[in-house]
């Protein structure tokens, strides 16, 4: 009997969950690949605004990265309305703005249906390994190129990452990329060759240790599935 109801209990989440996935995959369409958001119009209100320029940016930069903006094209943008300097701060701010809106909305779209799927064992370990690393997770997907970190920080959240290292880990792990979008920007502003090559050099290294970052990562991942596995067949035999 207890069978049978299982599958009835479990398919409201896989729904709701289906549901969130689809409408992040039609918004990622048409703002990342459509590119439905003219983001020169945005700099032109944005400029409009005179001295609250740099707030008035970050907030619309978070929310358009929220709905996957790609946000290189924003953080270049900052470089060209603000240069490289105060750029950087107007992008870092509005990258953990994102970060933030985004985990938010994926707390709130998937946390519950993602921990009833998992169960109640695997949800517990997974708050262990969150409260353990979640900072460090946030920070190293940063660095792994190709990586839409709207994406992440939406699964970050339906996981149940807190906030705060939602926060702390997007500021972290997205200086040397905000510096790198940010300054190719002002460099096309300022017409500043050595500029343009300081950037792409910081993107060298950053994408080197974001593949560094990533096979670590894979590796840790494998080694405690080992470990959860032996646990388990040394349970059974006992």
């Amino acid at each position: 009997m207890d069978e049978q109801s299982e599958p009835v209990s479990r398919r409201p989440h896989i729904v709701r969950l289906a549901v969130f996935g689809v409408f992040l995959g039609v918004l990622f369409y048409l703002l990342a690949v459509r590119h439905l958001v003219e983001i020169q119009d945005v700099r032109r209100v944005v400029a409009a605004t005179g001295p609250a320029a740099p707030l008035a940016y970050i907030i619309v930069s978070a929310v358009l990265g929220a709905i996957f903006v790609p946000g290189p094209i924003l953080a270049a943008s900052s470089g060209l309305l603000f240069g490289p300097l105060l750029g950087v701060f107007v992008t870092l701010g509005a990258t953990v703005g994102t970060a933030m809106v985004a985990s938010l909305l994926g707390r709130r779209g998937g946390r519950d249906s993602a921990r009833a799927l998992l169960g109640t064992a695997r949800a517990e370990r997974i708050d262990v390994l969150i409260e353990r690393g979640g900072l460090w997770a946030v920070v190293g997907q940063r660095f792994v190129p190709g990586l839409s970190d709207a994406l992440a920080s939406y699964a970050f959240g339906a996981f149940g990452v807190p906030l705060w290292q939602m926060a702390v880990g997007a500021f972290i792990g997205s200086v040397p990329r905000a510096f790198v979008y940010t300054a190719l920007g002002a460099s096309i502003g300022d017409k500043s060759p050595m500029l343009a090559y300081a950037a792409v050099g910081v993107w060298c290294v950053t994408a080197v240790a974001g593949v560094f970052v990533a096979r670590r990562g894979v590796k840790h991942w494998r080694a405690h599935q080992d470990q959860a596995g032996e646990r388990g067949t040394g349970e059974r035999s006992d």
